[in-house]
């Protein structure tokens, strides 16, 4: 019998290819301009189809319109306005700023028409906010979680963009169950999945099935994705479990199953490189992962 990889790389099946979902591909630039025209065409000439929000004020109105109309004009999704802070910081005032900031760039999002605003759920560590506590894998952290989100999502209202959390490995969402049941709590339909399969490999289990991990999240979150992100995790050997981010293609994610699951959905979502520091580094993974997109048969818009 033939393997999954072995019929993807069959004449009928890359036929078949043709008629999936492109996959919207992007990542940060490095030219030094204001004019979203100028940063829209530098979008293109890199291959890019999604784009992270450039920056832009809520009460820049006129700002937000032109860079929805010049991304537009180049065919550049707007793919993410990023909220990165703590909701669920123990200090009382500066969770209730936090909250007002996520609420702005949720706004914002909305504005430009983004496919989403998205943060992390939050911690309760007190130091880092992205940090690891006993309770954020607890009952009263799952309902904090809730109550803000709908908060959130009620002050805003979007009807263009949604709102979403991205999943952690030592915090609510930690997998796909988790996040399937967060979704039917918030029961909001301005709620939405933001998927990065790295943040939530945290064993050795998930770390060398990586690729059936993704395919079980698409498959059960698939309906509500609206972007995700691209990079790849190497495992440093010492006496303890140590997983580090680097470049598509330098680690063991698998992107032979990540291009075709994301390819299966309905619609387009963008795939969006980050956390790498130069141009060059950008370039390296971009290029990885097209000419895997071109081995598995997976087009990008």
């Amino acid at each position: 019998m033939l393997t999954r990889r072995e019929l993807l790389a069959s004449p009928a099946a890359l036929a078949a290819a043709q008629a999936r979902s492109a996959v919207l591909l992007g990542g940060p630039i490095f030219l030094k301009s204001d004019d979203p025209a100028e940063l829209a065409r530098e979008h293109r000439r890199l291959g890019y189809s999604a784009a992270y929000c450039p920056a832009v004020k809520l009460e820049e109105k006129d700002r937000i319109a032109a860079i929805e109309k010049a991304f537009a004009a180049e065919r550049v999704v707007i793919s993410e306005v990023g909220a990165w802070v703590n909701l669920l910081d123990p200090d009382a005032a500066k969770r209730s700023k936090n909250f007002d900031y996520v609420r702005d760039r949720l706004a914002l999002a909305e504005a430009v028409g983004a496919r989403c605003c998205v943060d992390i759920a939050g911690s309760f560590n007190d130091k880092i906010w992205y940090g690891p506590h006993p309770k954020n894998l607890s009952q009263e952290f799952f309902d904090a979680t809730v109550e803000t989100t709908r908060k959130l999502i009620d002050a805003v209202k979007p009807k263009r963009t949604r709102y979403s959390v991205e999943m952690m490995g030592w915090g609510i969402p930690d997998g796909p169950d988790s996040y399937l049941k967060l979704i039917r709590a918030v029961s909001r339909p301005a709620f939405g999945v933001h998927f990065d399969p790295c943040n939530i490999v945290n064993s050795p289990e998930r770390f060398y099935r990586n690729g059936a991990l993704i395919e079980e999240c698409v498959a059960k979150l698939g309906k509500w994705m609206v972007s995700c992100h691209a990079k790849d995790l190497a495992w440093e050997v010492e006496m303890n479990i140590h997983f580090r981010e680097v470049i598509p293609g330098r680690g063991q994610v698998d992107y032979k199953a990540f291009l075709p699951a994301l390819a299966s959905l309905p619609a387009p979502v963008p795939l969006m490189l980050e956390h790498l520091k130069t141009a060059e580094e950008y370039a390296e993974g971009r290029e990885y992962i097209r000419r895997i997109g071109t081995e598995v048969g997976v087009r990008f818009g």
